[in-house]
């Protein structure tokens, strides 16, 4: 008996052992799963350096920046013609930098008859090369990439002569319908003479005066100051040539100057 129950009880104990184990064996953790995929994050970067050594060409002066149709991407070049030079001979280039005037229209007041009463002659409207004729316009591109500002300022140099040097005493040039134009995001000069005439210092020497300008966060890009638009564009520069002037009959010339610099906001 004692025996059978030594026996009992070594079976018992292993039993409880296999079972114990089993069911360890049964309720173990399973291993933590690992996501599958997720994201990542890249960068991009640019640049943008001043412009240099590169001349803005002249733009449409109602559309500036307008895409040439025949080369998606580029502005189209409207190849303004200056009639105060031979026919086919190219208007002057713009200046270099990245602060330019682009291009200024040269002013025809035509052929007109001697007369001894005031008269005011309208400037024939800017021609181009490609495209219907429209005003007269001065064009200036700020590319220095940093929205400082900038003014400018216009005179005549001297009143008008004619090829004997004689003078058209008393001739004022009087610009009117001035409005700016741009393609650009940045704030248009805030600061627009939309009218003014050019006058003279005692000695002679034109008047310098600002006629547009940008304040501090404004003018980045190309702006156009047109005088007038397609439709008015013959009615917006007149030479004012009073009756008891002389006048010779001979051609009568003088020349514009048009000044650009990096003072912002002269005139407010």
């Amino acid at each position: 008996m004692s025996t059978n129950l030594k026996a009992l009880g070594v079976a018992t104990t292993m039993l409880t052992g296999f079972v114990l184990g089993g069911s360890v064996t049964a309720y173990a953790e399973e291993p933590e799963s690992k996501p599958v995929g997720g994201t990542y994050d890249s960068n991009a970067i640019i640049q943008f350096e001043a412009a240099s050594g590169v001349i803005t060409p002249p733009t449409d002066p109602t559309n500036p920046g307008k895409e040439d149709p025949d080369n998606p991407g580029e502005p189209e070049l409207v190849n303004p013609i200056d009639p105060t030079k031979p026919p086919g001979e190219d208007p002057e280039k713009g200046t270099f930098g990245p602060l330019s005037i682009d291009y200024a229209s040269g002013l025809d007041f035509g052929t007109q008859e001697i007369t001894s009463i005031n008269q005011y002659y309208k400037a024939k409207p800017q021609r181009f090369g490609n495209r219907a004729e429209g005003p007269n316009y001065v064009q200036v591109s700020d590319s220095r990439g940093t929205e400082a500002g900038w003014s400018l300022q216009v005179k005549q140099n001297s009143q008008f002569k004619s090829t004997k040097n004689k003078v058209l005493t008393g001739a004022e040039i009087r610009f009117t319908n001035g409005q700016v134009n741009t393609a650009s995001a940045s704030p248009s000069p805030s600061i627009v003479k939309p009218s003014f005439e050019l006058t003279f210092n005692q000695d002679g020497t034109g008047v310098a005066q600002t006629i547009m300008s940008a304040k501090t966060d404004e003018g980045s890009g190309t702006y156009v100051l047109a005088f007038g638009n397609d439709v008015t564009a013959a009615d917006s520069i007149e030479l004012f040539v009073p009756g008891s002037t002389t006048k010779y009959a001979d051609k009568y010339a003088t020349s514009i100057t048009w000044t650009l610099t990096d003072v912002p906001g002269i005139g407010e």
